[in-house]
């Protein structure tokens, strides 16, 4: 169990208290949804469902566990904001992004080096006609 949970014992996790059940020692989701973020626990549930949550951390290894909830958490965030293409749909814009900044790079790129031909001496149309 983490240490985080010790400063917790009075207070059922966050899970506990939306599913209104006895907060025990030994429970799966108190290291990963602590008391004062309801929310989180709250959207997970209403994506995964606690049943098919637990289940998923108690395949996980225990220390990958807090990387799945997070992951999990994102998940379920994304898919109540857009519920058709979750966080698909945000990754799909990035790649747009990231491509379109590749391109512009590209010609960028492509810029400086008609650019500098021009300073070493060539003379192009680019360069206007005009040596150095």
């Amino acid at each position: 169990m983490s240490s985080s949970y010790t400063n917790y014992t009075n207070s059922p996790c966050a899970a506990c208290k939306f599913l209104r059940r006895k907060c025990t020692p030994d429970c799966v989701f108190a290291p990963y949804f602590p008391p004062e973020e309801p929310t989180k626990f709250a959207n997970v549930h209403r994506i995964f469902g606690a049943s098919n949550v637990s289940k998923i951390l108690q395949e996980v290894a225990p220390h990958q566990r807090e990387d799945a909830v997070n992951s999990l958490a994102y998940e379920a965030e994304a898919r109540l904001r857009d519920p058709v293409y979750g966080c698909v749909g945000a990754i799909s814009v990035l790649q747009r992004q990231v491509l379109g900044l590749q391109r512009e790079l590209e010609e960028t790129n492509a810029d400086i080096m008609r650019y500098a031909s021009c300073l070493g001496g060539e003379t192009t149309s680019f360069c206007g006609g005009q040596r150095g």
